[in-house]
């Protein structure tokens, strides 16, 4: 038995589609086709039932699923063993992340890690949640990082950042008519200031929302009189005075440091985001592993 037809089967059959599994696996339909029947050649038997529709497993090919589901993961198990046991990982690492993971926390990472781990390559790219999944799927990442929890059963969710989201102003911008420079305010007093947001609908604005109903202080009420949508524009326009805003403190750090935009200390108010790792545990390669091991430290016990 062919052990690339037995993968090309067993992509078929998890995904029930032909045309999918052209696409996971970068290759033709026809290829796609011609491989499955050289199998049900090779043992003599037909492994689906092909309609218009859909594609199911006939008895035969509900047995062989079976079966590949541990093949696949033996070979692959025994590869992470063998490259474990020499010593040293290696290997492409493709991983995507939301945007303030992507830009401001993951990088920092990848290079504490590259210096430990110099033969493994990391290729980043930055999607919101539902494309990071969409990826995970289609094996074209090996692990996503996200901002929140997601409904998808099959993979394995792992806390391992928490966020802050602070209140930022410029430096030298007034936040009331008696040229009021102070840093602390009430959170009833906040609702006078002009605010710059993301743009209503974002993921990164509803979750701010979110945040703000949990400790009582209501969207509806703040004077938004700017909405962008991206950070940086964000930053430059409070920067400019324009107005204040809510953002990770972690991509504002460069700005802090240069003293261009300044923290708002809210009385009673401290709003938190968690960002969570997300994988196929089957599929996690021995570089993906040991990634995982050291983003993860200390996280979970």
């Amino acid at each position: 038995m062919n052990f690339d037809h037995l993968k090309v089967f067993h992509t078929v059959a998890r995904e029930k589609s032909f045309s999918k599994t052209a696409k996971i696996l970068h290759m033709s339909q026809p290829n796609i086709s011609s491989q499955i029947r050289q199998l049900e050649e090779s043992l003599d038997t037909k492994l689906f039932k092909r309609t218009t529709r859909k594609v199911d497993l006939t008895q035969a090919g509900e047995i062989l699923f079976q079966s590949a589901e541990k093949i696949i993961y033996i070979i692959h198990q025994t590869q992470k063993d063998i490259t474990l046991l020499s010593n040293s990982t290696h290997g492409v690492l493709n991983i995507g992340a939301s945007l303030t993971l992507g830009e401001h926390i993951l990088p920092r990472m990848i290079g504490h890690f590259k210096k430990e781990f110099p033969h493994v390559q990391i290729v980043l790219e930055i999607n919101n949640s539902d494309q990071i999944i969409e990826k995970l799927k289609n094996e074209k990442i090996h692990i996503g990082f996200v901002q929140s929890m997601i409904n998808s059963p099959e993979y394995r969710q792992r806390y391992f950042y928490e966020d802050e989201l602070i209140f930022i102003a410029a430096k030298d911008f007034i936040l009331q008519d008696s040229l009021d420079f102070r840093n602390s305010l009430s959170p009833d007093e906040i609702y006078s200031l002009p605010f710059i947001l993301r743009e209503a609908g974002s993921g990164t604005r509803q979750l701010i929302e979110e945040q703000l109903i949990k400790v009582n202080v209501y969207p509806s009420k703040l004077n938004v009189i700017l909405e962008l949508d991206n950070t940086q524009s964000i930053k430059s326009a409070v920067e400019a005075g324009i107005g204040i805003s809510i953002i990770s403190k972690a991509s504002v750090q460069h700005e802090l440091s240069l003293n261009t935009i300044r923290e708002l200390s809210i009385q009673d108010l401290q709003l938190k985001r968690f960002f969570y790792s997300v994988y196929d545990e089957k599929k996690l390669t021995p570089a993906g592993e040991t990634f995982l091991s050291f983003i993860h430290k200390d996280k979970e016990q």
